[in-house]
């Protein structure tokens, strides 16, 4: 059953004659218990789109959707109580960067607690209590001492522990991860993503995972979504995507990785950046960096469409031998 239904999703900046579409027109679905991967690098809009879901978009953006529901409910259009009850409870985010998303100002605990008490009322001796709950289930030492520390006397590793503890204080039926391993070291890496799996496991939450590193979600995801200047340009099963990609940015991010780099001496990468506000291409907005581009290409966007049940935003797909069919 689909927990969270986005379609044609938009988020524009600037003005409404001349928008910045930092998301364009993205749809997809996560299911109850899922782990949905997101993937792209900096500036494909996967932060700004779970921001919008979040509705933590603020003016001069402007967010627009045929369909944004979470179990049912239009999360567009509940009122701001209404929505609070499930923004930040049944729906929760962890945020990039820990070290500068906890406040500096306060305790470990007095910021826990005040989610709990936000959200689900309680005496404060229950949301202490709560808190150290909390604490210990995302391996935290010492839990009861480490309520009274402040941020800065934390490591970045205890740091993103804690704003796990704090996301899923409610008991979220769907976590959202933002690229939950920034400025984190390697080892660090494997332990918090290994937390947030086992959290999922344990509490059948669906998970949303952000990132651009491929190689963080290729054994953590069920479904890979690939986002490239604000849109969806393929989305499907990881291992069929790992195994077989259908769209060049797809190809070109695994050939960027050692993993799949099949023994050449230099790892390959894709010519360019990503298109800003005045110098989007016409036609398909990859068509500048794509070695496979043609005439259509350059002249025509290209449609989200199904292919060998996958959706794949190209005219010339790519087959099994990594070419354009």
């Amino acid at each position: 059953m689909s927990l969270l239904e986005v379609k044609n999703l938009s988020v524009h900046f600037g003005s409404e004659k001349a928008p910045f579409k930092a998301v364009d027109r993205i749809s997809y679905t996560v299911n109850e218990g899922e782990v949905l991967g997101i993937v792209g690098e900096s500036g494909s809009g996967k932060s700004v789109s779970s921001l919008a879901i979040m509705g933590l978009i603020d003016f001069p953006g402007r967010v627009m959707a045929e369909n944004l529901t979470f179990n049912g409910n239009n999360l567009l259009a509940l009122k701001p109580k209404e929505k609070q009850k499930i923004v930040g409870a049944d729906v929760s985010m962890i945020f990039q960067d820990a070290m500068t998303s906890l406040n500096p100002s306060y305790t470990v605990g007095y910021q826990i607690m005040e989610a709990l008490k936000v959200h689900q009322g309680g005496s404060k001796a229950s949301r202490r209590e709560r808190a150290i709950e909390l604490l210990t289930m995302v391996g935290i030492p010492d839990p009861t001492s480490r309520l009274d520390v402040y941020p800065h006397q934390l490591s970045g590793g205890m740091s993103q522990r804690v704003m796990i503890a704090m996301a899923i204080a409610c008991n979220p039926k769907l976590l959202i991860a933002d690229e939950p391993t920034t400025a984190l070291d390697v080892t660090i890496q494997a332990q918090i993503i290994d937390l947030l799996l086992e959290l999922q496991r344990k509490e059948n939450m669906a998970l949303i995972l952000i990132t651009h590193d491929l190689a963080l979600v290729a054994e953590s995801a069920h479904r890979i979504i690939v986002m490239y200047a604000g849109q969806v340009v393929e989305e499907g099963k990881a291992e069929e995507i790992f195994k077989s990609p259908l769209h060049p940015y797809t190809q070109a991010l695994l050939k960027a990785l050692p993993e799949f780099a099949e023994g050449k001496s230099r790892l390959q990468s894709l010519p360019g950046v990503v298109p800003g506000k005045y110098d989007r291409p016409q036609g398909c907005l990859l068509n500048p960096r794509c070695p496979y581009a043609t005439e259509q290409c350059r002249q025509q966007e290209p449609e989200l469409r199904m292919v060998n049940g996958r959706q794949v935003k190209c005219h010339t797909p790519l087959n099994a031998e990594g070419l354009p069919a």
